[in-house]
């Protein structure tokens, strides 16, 4: 009996070096983690560093702040309830990092999503519920990923530092010059203003979804103040004015605005916009000294085409854009092309090519993007010249999976609800990209920074399709 336990011992070591040799054990990563947990225990309000751990609903009654040198994580799953239009000030460095099977939300809880029509009047996606994320100069890094911002925008009811003012009503209000801000594969569901406010620095805003941004004005992501970075793969519906903006303004900085915006989705944008009709755009505007790349964009019943500013309007305050060859920054000249348009009226088949209504505008018709403007129009139109479109109303429709077009109620439709902006087989806009440039991925602050955490997932070049979804699968993944 002895020899035969001792005989099974050695079988059992046997087979157990034979498991160690040829099998790989997988072990889950343990999540990463910034010093102590944060407690959920009671409402949050005051200074918070360390983490916000995974799955685990916190409250909070009164602005935030982490302070300059301290770091903030918030880890997979956390649901964040705000009263009180509460906001988090920033001087460190915050982490939001939800993944696609496990999101953040940060919301207020009082307010609920709605479908269907939308107006400024009575939708509250407009009015504002938490407050805001508010980034001092000292803040070196702000990176938002797989994370809702939900019911945002409520009135800064006082500046936390220099910069922002009283009553201020942005989701995000990002000031570093010389810090990086990474924003991908996230939500913003309602703001009454800009939902994001850029003032320099570097950026890589990716692959979102914006819905209900901007009350009776307001941008999507609205870079200003020397910004450099990239805007792509994002699904931008029912804005009130921009989709998304490049401005210089306030222009006492070195550097120039310059941003990539390229393979976006606009839909239903510029229709709540209250302000001097033909003053802003409905889904790209490049302004105020700025230089911008705008390639292999959809832009679906919006009030304006790529709209580049050619004029100087004090009542507007919109100057003439950057439309001068450099050899400095990363954009040498601004450039656009390649973009794919579907319109359900007149009015807007007439602004596909914006035309001089407030001021002067300097896009020129490209013979590249669907339809063919430059051919439409002939050689003889001078920019910025009114045009007849009628012709134009209900031509190439880009055959969403899930969307229906024509749309007569397009200017109320502002998000997404259970529609699918993907590519049907088949869509005359798939194969029509132009992949011959780069992303930007160094500016003149430094490199924009990779790394699952400290940075950008990964800087996305041109896609071939037009809009946020690659018939390949990549792209936007919501």
């Amino acid at each position: 009996m002895k020899n035969l336990k001792i005989g099974f011992y050695l079988l059992m070591l046997v087979a157990l070096a034979s498991c160690s040799k040829k099998d790989k054990v997988v072990v889950s990563k343990p999540l990463y983690q910034v010093g102590k947990a944060v407690s959920s225990s009671a409402p949050l309000s005051g200074s918070i560093k360390g983490t916000m751990i995974a799955n685990t609903t916190y409250t909070i009654s009164g602005d935030v702040t982490v302070n300059a040198g301290d770091t903030l994580l918030i880890q997979q799953g956390v649901n964040i309830k705000i009263s009180n239009g509460a906001n988090f000030i920033v001087k460190g460095i915050l982490l939001s990092i939800g993944t696609k099977t496990s999101p953040i939300t940060i919301t207020d809880p009082t307010k609920n999503k709605t479908t269907g029509a939308s107006s400024a009047a009575t939708d509250p996606a407009y009015v504002g519920g938490w407050g805001g994320i508010y980034c001092d100069v000292t803040c070196p890094l702000l990176v938002i990923k797989w994370t809702h911002l939900d019911f945002g925008g409520a009135g800064l009811l006082a500046p936390p530092f220099t910069g922002p003012s009283t009553g201020d009503q942005y989701i995000v209000y990002w000031q570093n010059p010389h810090g990086s801000f990474i924003m991908e594969d996230s939500w913003i569901y309602g703001s009454p203003d800009d939902a994001i406010r850029f003032y320099g620095g570097t950026v890589n805003i990716m692959r979102n979804t914006l819905e209900k941004c901007g009350g009776t004005g307001g941008d999507g992501f609205n870079a200003k103040g020397g910004t450099q970075g990239n805007m792509a793969y994002n699904l931008i519906i029912g804005g009130a004015t921009n989709g998304t903006k490049s401005a210089n303004d306030p222009g006492t900085q070195a550097q120039q605005t310059e941003i990539a915006m390229f393979n976006n989705t606009y839909v239903n944008g510029g229709f709540r916009n209250t302000g001097t009709y033909g003053a802003r755009s409905g889904s790209i505007e490049v302004e105020n000294n700025s230089r911008a790349l705008a390639y292999n964009n959809l832009i679906v019943d919006c009030n304006f085409g790529v709209r580049i500013a050619g004029g100087n309007n004090v009542t507007a305050k919109v100057y003439l854009a950057d439309t001068l060859s450099h050899s400095d920054g990363p954009i040498k000249k601004t450039a656009y092309g390649y973009n794919f348009y579907y319109v359900d009226n007149v009015a807007t088949a007439d602004q596909i090519i914006p035309t001089n209504i407030a001021q002067a505008v300097v896009t020129h018709p490209t013979n590249n993007g669907i339809p063919n403007m430059a051919t439409f129009l002939g050689a003889t139109y001078t920019f910025g010249f009114a045009y007849d479109g009628t012709s134009l109303v209900g031509k190439n429709n880009p055959m969403f999976a899930n969307y229906p077009l024509p749309n007569a109620n397009f200017a109320t439709q502002a998000s997404v609800d259970g529609f699918d902006f993907h590519l049907k087989s088949g869509s005359p806009a798939i194969g029509i990209g132009y992949t011959g440039f780069s992303p930007i991925t160094q500016t003149v602050y430094g490199t924009i920074p990779v790394d699952p955490i400290f940075g950008s997932s990964g800087i996305t070049g041109p896609g071939k399709d037009a809009g946020c979804y690659q018939s390949d699968g990549t792209g936007n993944q919501h």
